[in-house]
């Protein structure tokens, strides 16, 4: 899906990032959209954060069965 920047002040940015690092002007405003949501992130409090990594990266339903120690010192080589 193409991305037109209608505003001159502003494709004047993204050309200048991109020559400063060598990118094309699709991996500037990449890179820059990238930051400004990781600032984003980094302002959201610990709490809202780890709700949200549990909510995207759920973990697998229990399976009931008990752990066995005698089996992960095994594999592990604790013998």
């Amino acid at each position: 899906m193409p991305l037109f920047i209608k505003d001159n002040a502003t494709a004047e940015l993204v050309t200048t990032l991109a020559k400063r690092r060598r990118l094309t002007k699709q991996d500037a405003v990449k890179l820059a959209v990238v930051a400004e949501l990781a600032r984003d992130d980094a302002k959201m409090p610990l709490l809202e954060r780890l709700e949200q990594l549990w909510r995207d990266n759920p973990l697998p339903p229990a399976t009931g069965l008990a752990a066995d120690k005698a089996f992960f010192d095994e594999v592990s080589g604790e013998m």
